[in-house]
């Protein structure tokens, strides 16, 4: 049976309460707003179709409307004031009272009417967004089956479920925490934690205990998340994580408080509208003096057309034209398996004209793989193949189990051989015995210590292939050359996709950054396509390559796994870390976090970036022409109720067009891409 989905630990409830009360809030507001919409009606058919005197009914009724319109706007320009910021709030109760203290009671009861129903209505359509991301917390269910010792599994709440436990996973049911599977084969739906829309196949690790010490470096098909949903099989997973620590929860409450890294046109606003509130006020006084003392007019007419201006002058549209559009861009990314943190990276990356890459996970598997297999000159390769991984199969160097990982499934039972004897040649190779001979797997220094020359065919194949990047091996037995063995880490099958795409985006500089030798750098560089490939570098020499590019190209990108590569990512204008989901410290030090291992997501991010850019622009735009139009309509007799409802208007409108970015087509940046040589991981 499947759990019910609700909220995962203590943490993750105590916002999901903030969350809900502005919920609530929006709630209360919508429904004062109605009621002053009701008061106001009441005043105006007692006033203007009943013909009562202002001094009874209509004042009862319009002072009800000042109440209930008003009460939330209140709240909001107290708390506004007190921070010594004078905002669109506190200037629509200085237009209500003056209106009152004119005794034009209707105009300021329309004006906060239509104020707090627009208020009330744009926090509603922005809750669409903020939906959005809460959906991602009530994913985790309430409770867990829990084996310890032992024992039968019995259910206890997650918030219980510690470090080291082994949680029963029942078929078709929500994974409660973060861990590793020990037991069972399944595949499971990660889509809400990486994005990944097909399941991701799930097997038990070796050894668990090396696993604990090594969580960070488990291959995906160990690990599970929080949130996400199992298959048909039944799993069993340690632990590896508390449910306030789960990946689940460092999204929900990255993507949360995504609003606090300002982006740069929000910076500059938030600039613009500390002189502008008080220049609007100097503005009002100036229309009130000169339109008593230059034009004559009445002190009440020249008053209501200062309150006129002051409405009219009002940034309303300005003020959420970038907090709802930066919202449902990070809201859009995070459903996607991209976890943008802030305005800042989101508006960042669209403008990013050069990106680096690391090699090794990133532009390649970070996995070595048989890449060229070359007998020597009238020796069956089959005979190689054998013997080599006869040979391996002792080993326990990395590059030994991809040689029997990749080539043991060639041997067929009849033709497999069985060594003994293996020693470890350091710096060199190993030796064996087979069948009583001497088998030598190294590399050439090996072979020229003993002043063993290779023989032609084979030495011209071994100069091609160590120039293509391959790390080579050479094989002997007995007295006879055998032939040689290239491995490498290749690279992804999506990379050139991907490169390609970004170049079509016009991101003109491409660069390939790597520990590798120059040689192995120039090789993958030249397979996917970058422009610049640097090779032989220490951590701090990224560095210093990412700080030349961002002296010449800025602003520029950096994509790495988030942990070796943090201090280039850091340097960079935009940090971007692989395969981040399950990586404390990826999650940390990056801008942008690519949830799953999947190269494919960087397009999609780019061109949302974009877009979010150009919402952006659009709702500055609009909302600054509205502000323009009403001051000069204002002078040329708009009323103060008109204003109001074209600003309002103007509001929904912009908040509108900020939530179609919800909507956002991911494209096909990733579909249709090859994996089936993706390794083993």
């Amino acid at each position: 049976m499947t759990a019910s989905p609700t909220h995962t630990d203590t943490a993750t409830t105590s916002t999901d309460k903030k969350s809900e009360h502005a919920h609530g809030s929006a709630r209360w507001e919508l429904w004062f707003a109605i009621i002053a919409g009701i008061t106001y009606a009441g005043g105006m058919i007692a006033e203007f179709a009943l013909g009562l005197p202002l001094i009874g009914w209509p004042l009862a009724f319009f002072l009800a409307t000042y109440f209930f319109g008003g009460f939330f706007t209140v709240r909001t320009a107290i708390t506004s004031t007190l921070r010594a910021r004078f905002e669109v709030d506190f200037l629509m109760l200085v237009a209500a009272a003056g209106a009152a203290l004119i005794g034009r009671w209707a105009e300021g009861a329309v004006l906060l009417f239509l104020f707090s129903l627009g208020h009330a209505l744009e926090e509603y359509a922005l809750s669409r967004a903020s939906k959005s991301i809460e959906s991602l917390a009530e994913l985790a269910p309430r409770s867990a089956l829990v084996r310890r010792d032992g024992d039968e599994p019995v259910e206890v709440p997650v918030e219980e479920i510690a470090v080291g436990d082994v949680v029963v996973i029942r078929p078709n049911s929500r994974i409660p925490s973060d861990g590793f599977v020990i037991s069972g084969t399944s595949a499971v739906d990660q889509s809400a934690v990486t994005g990944e829309s097909i399941p991701v196949e799930k097997e038990p690790v070796a050894d668990a205990e090396r696993a604990m010490r090594t969580v960070d470096s488990l291959p995906a098909v160990n690990r599970v998340f929080a949130g996400t949903v199992n298959g048909p099989g039944v799993l069993e997973i340690d632990v590896t994580a508390t449910a306030a620590d789960s990946t689940l929860s460092r999204v929900v409450e990255l993507v949360r408080t995504a609003d606090q890294a300002a982006s740069p046109t929000q910076q500059f606003i938030d600039k613009f509208q500390r002189w502008y509130v008080p220049a609007v006020i100097l503005g009002v006084v100036a229309t009130l003096l000169i339109s008593m003392y230059a034009f004559a007019q009445p002190f009440s007419d020249a008053f209501y057309l200062a309150m006129t201006v002051l409405v009219a002058a009002s940034p309303c549209a300005l003020a959420i034209a970038i907090p709802a559009a930066v919202l449902a861009g990070v809201a859009r990314a995070a459903r996607a398996g991209v976890l943008v943190k802030g305005g800042a990276p989101l508006e960042t990356l669209g403008r990013v004209r050069a990106i680096a890459f690391d090699k090794t996970g990133t532009l390649t598997w970070g996995a070595p793989r048989v890449t060229s297999i070359t007998p020597a000159a009238d020796v069956p390769e089959m005979e190689l193949v054998r013997t080599l991984v006869a040979a391996e199969a002792l080993s326990d160097h990395p590059l030994a189990a991809a040689i029997v990982r990749d080539l043991a499934p060639r041997v067929s039972e009849g033709d497999q051989l069985s060594a003994s004897e293996l020693a470890a040649v350091v710096g060199r190779g190993i030796t064996a015995t087979i069948e009583g001979e001497r088998v030598e797997v190294g590399n050439l220094r090996m072979f020229d210590e003993q002043q063993l020359e290779l023989p032609g065919t084979l030495a011209n194949a071994y100069t091609r292939a160590r120039d293509s990047g391959q790390t080579l091996m050479i094989v002997r037995r007995g007295d006879q050359f055998l032939g040689m063995v290239g491995v490498m880490d290749a690279s992804r099958a999506e990379s050139v996709q991907v490169l390609s795409k970004l170049r079509d985006a016009d991101v003109g500089q491409l660069v390939l950054i790597s520990g590798d030798n120059q040689r192995v750098a120039d090789a993958v560089g030249r397979e996917v396509g970058v422009d610049t490939a640097i090779g032989g570098l220490l951590p701090e020499d990224k560095v210093t390559q990412i700080t030349r590019l961002v002296e010449t190209h800025r602003p520029i990108a950096m994509v790495g796994d988030g942990v070796n590569d943090a201090p280039a990512m850091a340097r960079a204008d935009v940090g971007i870390a692989m395969g981040a989901a399950g990586s404390t410290v990826a999650l940390e030090t990056c801008d942008i976090a690519l949830m799953s291992d999947d190269l494919g997501r960087l397009p999609f991010a780019l061109r949302l970036s974009r877009a979010t850019s150009r919402i952006i622009r659009q709702n500055l735009v609009a909302s600054l022409l509205v502000v323009a139009f009403l001051i000069i309509a204002t002078f040329l007799g708009l009323t103060i109720g008109a204003v109001v409802l074209i600003h309002e208007g103007s509001t929904l409108i912009v908040v509108a067009n900020a939530l179609r970015l919800l909507r956002f087509e991911q494209g096909r940046e990733h579909h249709g891409i090859d994996h089936e040589d993706e390794p083993e991981r």
